[in-house]
């Protein structure tokens, strides 16, 4: 028995001397695979396990959005939050309460929602409201402080945390967060929708039997987020779309989407702070307005978007702009909440105004696109409020500027206004007066430089002739170089929105191998010799990239077609082609044989179709240059070939098969 006991001891004794040396290997292991101390104190903050989110109805009349979605609820149950929802508080957004109960989510009555430790509202709290929040309870919402002052100090006496969705930085580490730019988002888009539904014509112009009818004209002022996605929704129901804004970056983005930026001769753009723009001089406001007048009296549609951060909107358009608007004209508000950029809007109706202009005035599009605009708020508040604090802690920090600068209260201590963001550098001027310092330059090494390249290329070739003294390939060489450069340069100038143009009409081009087809052809009515029926197929084949090539090119440049814009008149060329095409029949008969002649004439006008694809304006003459070409070196060579009538038909056929 003692015998059993001692070998029994003496494994307890290993087992608590390798208690220590497993628990180091764990310590290190951890700090290996996670790059932390295993002994590393836990982040400061509450634990998501430890934190319930409440998300009720929405109070305000018309108010359908809500909060939270179920997509939303199911991420945040899934790190550990407990989620309470009110009864049918997703109702007006077509969430229903299993939806958000399948999501993981409690359904709970107004009073037991409340008293959550966390609040997501979408609309700004009433007085009722804050009496049921929690004491301490935070809160993510809409606020606008600077104009609920006394919603904020009911707040500040409950010692709670509160957070504006409105007041987050408007940086590019915070637009995941960006709740202004979601719902701006959608207002833009509902704003075109809403007019559209008012305008008594087509947004786009249309031809047909019973007539033309001409495209909308929209003016967009503002191009923020709402500004650009009215151009964006404007431009894709073929609206004609001009845009006003006085930062200079947002001009490249309404270009890109199509508008057509308007400007003022003798006035710069300049950049605001917080992404908004900046207060201009009365000079710069007096010309706006002129801008404005000049516009008003040819647009069909004006939407305005511009907002100051804690002022009331701007006046843009004023009565006497909407008096000279056409009857059936549209204008839209988006600034209307605030007081409004025009000055007959209403805000929250829609009415006609004088000699028939349709005013709309409406605070609410979000709201009317209840089920999206629910889901992208969710997602912002939702990652909002995930960013404070390592991961799965809620904690806030101060020090982050998001944090920061959302934070209106912090328990209970007044935060808001934020400290402003940093102004962005003036633009640089050049002092009145500056004396430019004269540069020495050394004309000397420069020409140096350039004789000495010079002569290295001029030696290279005749390394070229050493390395292949065949006079054939001299004359090969001389054409490929002569090639290189004119396409080089002819290709290098074209513009880069019509490269894909420049690949239909070169395609189209290349198709001149069916002349090399046609000489190889033979046989008669039928090919006798496989090389013979090798041309027919090269014939066949050509055919369809010539063919193809210039309905591709045709179609793309009707994409670029404007309205006002007059008509080609193609039929004119058909002068050239009977001159290139008969010159060379009446030089033949006459006994002098210029089928290189017709060659140099085709490949100048192929290449002049390709320069013409330098800008907007030429790219219209492209492919009449371009068939002027193809077709006078087709139909040369086949009028080298001689009057072999089996041959022709052989060659005609192959042509049409192809073309066809």
């Amino acid at each position: 028995m003692r015998a059993m006991v001692r070998p029994a001891r003496a494994s307890a004794g290993l087992f608590r001397q390798a208690v220590p040396q497993v628990a180091r290997v764990e310590r290190n292991c951890v700090r290996f695979f996670s790059g932390k101390s295993a002994d590393a104190p836990a982040p400061s903050g509450t634990p998501y396990s430890k934190l319930v989110i409440g998300v009720p109805k929405e109070s305000m009349v018309g108010e359908k959005r809500v909060a939270s979605s179920p997509k939303a609820v199911e991420k945040l149950v899934k790190l550990g939050f407990s989620v309470s929802v009110e009864e049918g508080a997703g109702a007006g957004s077509d969430f229903s309460d299993a939806l958000f109960a399948a999501a993981g989510a409690k359904i709970e009555s107004q009073e037991a929602v409340m008293q959550k430790d966390m609040i997501f509202k979408v609309r700004a709290p009433s007085a009722e409201e804050i009496a049921k929040f929690k004491d301490g309870a935070v809160l993510f919402s809409y606020l606008y402080p600077g104009q609920n002052k006394d919603l904020v100090d009911a707040m500040a006496k409950k010692q709670m945390n509160v957070f504006a969705m409105e007041c987050v930085p408007r940086i590019s580490r915070a637009q995941g967060y960006d709740a202004l730019s979601s719902m701006a988002n959608i207002s833009g888009y509902k704003a075109v929708i809403e007019a559209a539904a008012r305008f008594g014509r087509f947004f786009t112009g249309q031809i047909t039997a019973a007539g033309k009818t001409e495209p909308a004209k929209v003016l967009v002022i503002g191009g923020g987020v709402a500004g650009l996605a009215a151009i964006g929704t404007a431009k894709n129901m073929g609206a004609i779309v001009r845009c006003f804004d006085t930062r200079p970056a947002v001009k490249e983005q309404a270009k890109s989407m199509g508008a057509e930026f308007l400007e003022m001769k003798g006035f710069e753009l300049e950049e605001g702070v917080g992404g908004y723009a900046k207060e201009m001089t009365p000079e710069f406001i007096a010309a706006e307005m002129e801008l404005f007048a000049r516009q008003a009296k040819e647009v069909d549609i004006i939407i305005t978007t511009a907002l100051i951060p804690g002022k009331p909107a701007p006046k843009l358009i004023s009565k006497a702009m909407v008096d000279s608007m056409k009857p059936g004209s549209v204008t839209v508000d988006l600034a209307a909440e605030a007081g409004g950029n025009i000055e007959t809007t209403r805000p929250g109706e829609i009415y006609v105004y004088g000699q028939g202009v349709t005013c709309i005035g409406m605070s609410d599009f979000p709201s009317q696109l209840s089920n999206q605009s629910s889901q992208l708020y969710a997602n912002n508040v939702s990652s909002l409020m995930q960013s404070f604090g390592a991961k799965g802690y809620f904690d806030m920090d101060m020090e982050d500027v998001v944090c920061r600068g959302a934070c209106v209260l912090n328990k209970g201590a007044l935060m808001w206004p934020p400290p402003p963001p940093p102004t962005p550098p003036p633009t640089p001027s050049k002092p009145k007066g500056e004396i430019k310092k004269e540069v020495v330059v050394d004309h000397s090494a420069i020409a140096f430089s350039r004789a000495t390249s010079l002569t290295i290329g001029a030696g290279s070739v005749y390394g070229v002739g050493l390395a292949s003294p065949d006079p054939a390939s001299h004359a090969m060489f001389t054409t490929f170089s002569l090639a290189c450069i004119a396409g080089y340069y002819t290709v290098w100038g074209v513009a880069p929105a019509l490269h894909s143009p420049l690949m239909a009409v070169t395609n189209a081009i290349s198709g001149l191998t069916a002349a090399g087809g046609m000489i190889i052809c033979g046989g008669g009515i039928l090919p006798s010799t496989a090389p013979q029926a090798l041309g027919l197929v090269a014939v066949v084949m050509s055919s369809v990239n010539i063919v193809g090539g210039f309905i591709l090119t045709n179609r793309m440049l009707q994409m670029f077609k404007r309205p006002g814009d007059p008509p080609g008149f193609e039929h004119y060329y058909a002068m050239p082609l009977g001159a290139l095409v008969g010159g060379y029949f009446i030089t033949k008969s006459m006994g002098v044989d210029t089928i290189n002649m017709a060659y140099v004439a085709s490949g100048v006008l192929c290449i002049g179709g390709i320069a013409a694809m330098s800008s907007m304006e030429t790219s219209r003459i492209s492919p009449p240059l371009a068939v002027l070409g193809v077709t006078s070196g087709i139909v040369t060579t086949m009028g080298s070939l001689g009057a072999d009538a089996a041959l022709l038909a052989q060659i005609t056929a192959g042509t049409a098969a192809g073309g066809g």
